[in-house]
């Protein structure tokens, strides 16, 4: 049996956490897709792909001193949420990218506008493009694209 009780600690409103160190990309996770992007990244690494993962915790206020951070370490970041793509949690990095005069490649996972049928979450996060199987494609999309513009 895992032992689930674990001490309190205090979140400080505003403030992400890095979770892994990566090379190449970055994945910036917002909520409870940050499990995909976990499970993403360990099945990236049995291919030799090392993302780093940020849980940013908040869309508002969004940790401006992680995402310097990111921004500066890592040409290519994706979002990943369970809320709209359109004003939503990657919409709003991506304005800060432009308010700071950041270029990087920003890819933004979440539910996209327009209808969604019903059915499982299962089912429909692999719909909405942002289970583990689409953040580990995107992934590789993005470093593919990287790899075709040095060859």
């Amino acid at each position: 049996m895992s032992e689930w009780k674990k001490p309190m600690s205090e979140i400080i409103i505003g403030k992400g956490r890095k979770l892994k160190d990566g090379k190449d990309i970055a994945i910036l996770s917002f909520g409870h897709p940050g499990n995909f992007a976990a499970a993403a990244i360990r099945e990236l690494k049995t291919e030799g792909i090392s993302p780093a993962h940020y849980d940013m915790r908040f869309a508002k206020p969004l940790d401006e001193v992680l995402l310097h951070e990111a921004l500066s370490n890592y040409g290519k970041i994706i979002t990943v949420e369970d809320g709209t793509i359109i004003g939503g949690f990657g919409g709003a990095v991506g304005e800060f990218m432009i308010q700071h005069g950041y270029n990087n490649e920003l890819k933004i996972l979440g539910i996209p506008d327009r209808i969604v049928e019903h059915g499982t979450l299962k089912q429909l996060h692999a719909e909405c493009g942002y289970d583990a199987e689409a953040i580990a494609e995107a992934v590789r999309i993005m470093l593919k694209e990287k790899a075709a513009v040095l060859s």
